[in-house]
């Protein structure tokens, strides 16, 4: 049980410096790593408490995915955060009303809650089997159709999102499939005799 504690109370301050360090990282890239620091904290508190599915899921899904995507976008697209963040103090007394409100909401959720361990299990989960088959056996019967939904609309909105931000230039080069398949193989391939010390 100490060595449980320990673990808890060593991934909850790396996951909280960490989550720090995200906001208050000057460097978008050095912030995205640091999410990932997170991530993979987040993840062991979660093994710590038995919930495998959700530390499974928060690795393969969010570090393995959402993570590393944003840490490509972020080092590949030549964004201007200097420009970005000039009208930070502008913003800071809506964001600090929100933030308020938040906290205000956090405290009032962490006030009137109450833990029950005597409660008995509910929608089939017993202690035979591990939370992640009784969560598959609950969300592939149940709550299928709720399931097909959310997949429908995260295609929606992938798609949604591809549409958006795709970007017409007069000047982009494009496939024209006619004329590949159309063309004469003899056109295709052109022999150019260069001379020794010239370019073509």
């Amino acid at each position: 049980m100490l060595i449980t504690n320990l673990f808890f109370y060593i991934f909850s301050i790396i996951t909280i410096a960490s989550a720090c360090m995200v906001i208050a990282g000057k460097n978008p890239v050095h912030s995205v790593l640091f999410l990932i620091l997170c991530f993979f904290n987040a993840a062991g508190i979660f093994l710590i408490l038995g919930a495998e599915f959700l530390a499974l899921i928060l690795i393969i899904v969010y570090v393995g995915a959402v993570a590393v995507l944003f840490l490509f976008v972020v080092m590949m697209l030549d964004v201007d955060f200097t420009r970005l963040r000039a009208g930070f103090l502008a913003y800071l007394p809506i964001g600090g009303l929100i933030g308020f409100i938040m906290f205000i909401e956090l405290v009032l959720v962490l006030g009137t809650w109450n833990l029950d361990l005597n409660l008995p299990l509910s929608n089939g989960l017993t202690s035979d089997i591990s939370n992640t088959r009784a969560l598959g056996n609950i969300i592939y019967t149940e709550y299928i159709y709720f399931f097909q939904l959310s997949g429908l609309i995260l295609l929606v909105a992938m798609i949604g999102a591809i549409v958006l931000t795709i970007n017409h230039k007069q000047t982009a080069k494009r496939q024209n499939i006619f004329n590949q398949v159309t063309r004469d193989p003899k056109e295709s391939v052109k022999n150019v005799n260069v001379k020794p010390g010239q370019g073509i």
